[in-house]
């Protein structure tokens, strides 16, 4: 995730026309004498009677703005231009200037505290950066409303800072501003990993509420994932996470019937060849799975996941065919071990590019205890002990 930061500083500079005070009120006079001394207190409190005594004081209504912005009450700011617009629209301009000026100040505040929270270690540091960050954006997000960018930046820092349960309402506004392929791309997770998590509650308590919970985040992410799709038909992230979220709520022949009408429309996909391999493979489908991961690979040579998968599809296809040997009684059966001879290769690969993958060492290390190679067995086991150290 990267924070964006608005470049260059927009500046706003205060134009008072002072050549107007014979027909200002008292108070409006006192009160823009008070600005050139940045003296804002007593500025506010002259503006505040200004408007009081004069409800149709339109300059006294956007100088109160004004001051109010200096002194960071940016709702109270939004409220005082409110009220000198619907007055006039003589200062509509100074208006949206100035919103655009507190916009951008509390936009790149917002960054530079993000920036320093990723460069510090201290817990309780990084808590109150990331805070004072997410202050800004929301500040900044009340003047100016229609930024897809500063929700954007406030969804990372609530995901930054873990709090991804505040991120889904930035991440909603992201997608009706602009259909961000990051707003679709970090939501449908967001829901997926939830609707995981109500899972895992209710396999542990059986609390109908909780799988139901669970059921209605997934069919979210569903949602999400696929509108996303249309509109970004190549990325890899959110079709994985479409397809995760069919296969947890239980709609994997959905899902098949849909990647393989996106490989009949466009078979150089690799996303889609992988995608609907995985779904194949939920079903242990393992000679489709294979197909489709090597159709991948023909693509993108160099697509790991697809790799990855082709080398689990053929271990387990590998550990099905032994135990159904077992069963039948069959000590000779030589078949399942030619699959793990397959998956070696796309193994060995992946340590290389993966080296402090615990779990690919194990299972490579496995994968040679099969095929009777010992001594390489045992430095791969050697190896994972080494990283889980």
């Amino acid at each position: 995730m990267q924070i964006k930061k608005l470049l260059p500083i927009l500046v706003f500079f205060i134009t008072l026309v002072f050549s107007g005070f014979q027909c200002s009120s008292t108070e409006l006079t006192s009160a823009k004498l008070y600005i050139q001394q940045k003296n804002y207190d007593k500025a506010i409190e002259a503006l505040q009677k200004d408007v009081q005594k004069n409800p149709g004081s339109d300059e006294g209504y956007y100088l109160l703005g004004v001051v109010l912005g200096e002194k960071e009450r940016y709702s109270e700011m939004i409220d005082a231009y409110t009220k000198s617009l619907a007055i006039s629209s003589k200062y509509s301009e100074n208006i949206s200037a100035s919103k655009k000026y507190f916009w951008a100040n509390l936009f790149n505040k917002g960054v530079g505290y993000y920036q320093k929270a990723t460069k510090t270690e201290d817990k309780d540091s990084i808590k109150v950066l990331f805070d004072k960050s997410i202050d800004a954006f929301d500040s900044a997000i009340k003047i100016e409303p229609d930024s897809s960018d500063t929700y954007k930046n406030l969804a990372f820092v609530y995901m930054s800072s873990q709090e991804y349960d505040k991120a889904i309402s930035p991440l909603e506004k992201l997608i009706e501003k602009e259909g961000n392929i990051d707003g679709y791309k970090f939501l449908s997770e967001i829901f997926y990993v939830k609707g995981v998590d109500y899972k895992n509650k209710y396999d542990k308590d059986k609390v109908l509420s909780d799988s139901l919970e669970a059921m209605k985040y997934f069919n979210k992410s569903i949602d999400v994932a696929e509108e996303g799709g249309k509109k970004y038909p190549d990325d890899a992230d959110i079709l994985v996470t479409l397809s995760n979220a069919y296969i947890a709520a239980n709609k994997v022949d959905v899902a098949i019937d849909a990647f393989k009408r996106g490989i009949e429309k466009d078979p150089t996909n690799q996303y889609y060849h992988y995608n609907y391999g995985v779904l194949l493979l939920g079903k242990n489908d393992f000679a489709g799975a294979e197909e489709q991961f090597k159709k991948a690979l023909e693509i993108d040579p160099d697509y790991y996941n697809a790799s990855y998968n082709l080398a689990v599809t053929y271990v387990r296809w590998g550990a099905s065919i032994n135990k159904l040997a077992d069963e039948k009684g069959e000590l000779n059966n030589k078949e399942y071990k030619e699959k793990y001879q397959k998956a070696l290769p796309h193994l060995e690969k992946i340590v290389q590019e993966k080296k402090e993958d615990v779990a690919m060492w194990e299972l490579l290390g496995k994968v040679y205890s099969v095929l009777g190679m010992q001594a390489d067995a045992i430095k791969a086991f050697e190896k994972a002990d080494e990283l889980r150290k």
